[in-house]
């Protein structure tokens, strides 16, 4: 699917409920053991666009990635406010340390995306309305300067000091994080910071509130 097409069905679910999709589609929320399925919006977007559940490093769609990405209620605005980093891909030291940047699944993963937003209402994700759709492209110079630079910064620390010498304090947009589970993981990708994100959507740092049926 070209993502021209991707962005025009997308759109028809603006405003729509993720969570009841989700069931439509037969995508577990909630396990037995009552622990939270965390990529179930994705799932659910996938499915929706006929897409078989992915894992690859590759874009998912072979030419365009899809990302998902949860907006929160700002108490204080009245304002949704992108509510956490996104994570773009894993870190391969020994890749990162070969590769410059325009060679790297960062840039290949970034160059051309989709980005839904959906609503996170609470814990219990009862219901999440799909807030918009976006699509980017890594082709503003200086958002394109700074994101490479914060890839060498990641890439020169993994060269010079060690891979575990990487830290989430690193990156202006880009950041390099601890990935998995529990709090002992050394596994790491590269996210993207909330202000990244918010300048992919196109709103800046808050969005207004969705318009329902």
């Amino acid at each position: 699917m070209e993502r021209v097409e991707a962005l025009a069905r997308l759109n028809e679910l603006v405003g729509k409920d993720l969570r009841e999709l989700a069931v439509q589609y037969g995508v577990t929320v909630w396990h037995e053991a009552g622990k939270k399925n965390k990529g179930w919006s994705g799932h659910t977007i996938e499915r929706f666009l006929g897409l078989p559940l992915n894992s690859s490093r590759s874009p998912n769609f072979g030419s365009w990635e899809l990302k998902v990405v949860p907006l929160i209620l700002n108490k204080r605005t009245k304002l949704l406010k992108v509510k956490e980093t996104m994570a773009i891909t894993m870190i391969d030291p020994i890749e990162v340390a070969a590769k410059k940047f325009e060679d790297s699944h960062l840039f290949n993963k970034l160059q051309k995306i989709v980005v839904v937003a959906r609503v996170f209402e609470n814990q219990n994700e009862n219901c999440s309305l799909l807030h918009s759709v976006a699509s980017f492209d890594l082709d503003h110079p200086e958002i394109y300067a700074q994101v490479k630079a914060d890839y060498n910064l990641i890439r020169d620390t993994i060269k010079n000091q060690g891979f575990e010498q990487l830290s989430g304090k690193m990156g202006v947009l880009v950041q390099p994080r601890t990935k998995g589970p529990g709090h002992g993981s050394i596994s790491r990708a590269f996210y993207a910071r909330t202000s990244f994100v918010a300048h992919i959507l196109g709103e800046g740092y808050s969005v207004p509130l969705p318009v329902t049926s």
